[in-house]
């Protein structure tokens, strides 16, 4: 058994095969399926709902349009988290060389930091979880939402990202080390 806890199923394959025929249902109900996982994805990855939707909504485009390159010999979610991951390394090497949106994140900081008590009270959990996640660096923050948040092993993880279970394992020991410095981490305990 896998970190997924299964191969892909017969109805990933069923699906894929019929997306591949050209059934728009098929492929609706792909997505479906792995939407909101990969949204929860996005949004730890990116922080921002705005860039969650649109970074998710590259990343099936892509499944898409390399579908036919999927064999079926692995686990399909794990297959579909390699692309994801991708695409989050090309968003945050758009996101490095863009000015303009650099002065869009000190604009959104300034506005997260004077928000309502209500607005904070209504994201909840999930914005200490952002915030924790935004003091790593985007490798690391990739490696622990593959290992806590998807449930790979560390060899899946290795695989995703082409680099050695060893060195997947240090990112993780290093991101766990910085998140117990952040201050932020004594108050979810």
């Amino acid at each position: 058994m896998t970190g997924t806890g299964m191969l892909a199923s017969a109805s990933d394959e069923t699906l894929i095969r019929k997306a591949l025929r050209g059934s728009e249902r098929a492929w609706l109900k792909l997505v479906r399926k792995y939407e909101r996982r990969l949204y929860n994805y996005c949004l730890r990855m990116t922080s921002k709902r705005e860039d969650a939707l649109d970074l998710m909504q590259e990343i099936f485009l892509c499944v898409y349009r390399n579908l036919p390159n999927y064999h079926g010999d692995g686990v399909f979610p794990a297959w579909l988290f390699r692309i994801a991951g991708n695409k989050v390394v090309d968003f945050y090497r758009k996101r490095a060389r863009d000015p303009v949106n650099q002065a869009s994140e000190w604009q959104d900081d300034w506005q997260s930091q004077h928000a309502t008590r209500s607005d904070e009270q209504a994201v909840g959990d999930n914005r200490l979880i952002t915030r924790l996640l935004e003091c790593l660096p985007p490798e690391q923050r990739l490696v622990v939402e593959l290992k806590f948040f998807q449930q790979f092993t560390f060899e899946e993880i290795a695989g995703q990202m082409e680099i050695s279970a060893n060195t997947a394992k240090s990112r993780l020991y290093a991101a766990l080390g910085k998140l117990r410095e952040h201050e932020d981490l004594s108050h979810a305990m």
